[in-house]
């Protein structure tokens, strides 16, 4: 089982962290910069701690050299449950 996420990371941000903004979207602030995949590493790790899973159960399938992606989590989560852990609260996005 596995559910697609997808994450606005800002690198070079001078912290860690898991944040939403006013429209609802997830972002990931990273201490890494974009250079060499060190800001995707950086993701996965960080992503896969804070969901106690193993970095082999994060995988980017989307945007591996830009700022807006999409991450497989293979692990049997909902994306509420992966917000309950990040201490987000969940909030389903509205289509206009």
């Amino acid at each position: 089982m596995a559910i697609t996420i997808d994450i606005k990371v800002i690198p070079q941000s001078g912290k860690f962290q898991f944040q939403l903004d006013k429209g609802g979207v997830l972002k990931c602030y990273l201490m890494s910069p974009p250079e060499d995949g060190k800001a995707n590493k950086e993701l996965i790790k960080g992503l896969a701690k804070a969901l106690k899973l193993t970095q082999q159960d994060i995988e980017i399938i989307v945007g591996l050299a830009h700022r807006k992606k999409s991450v497989k989590i293979h692990a049997p989560l909902s994306l509420e449950q992966v917000y309950t852990i990040l201490g987000l609260v969940y909030q389903p996005r509205l289509i206009d």
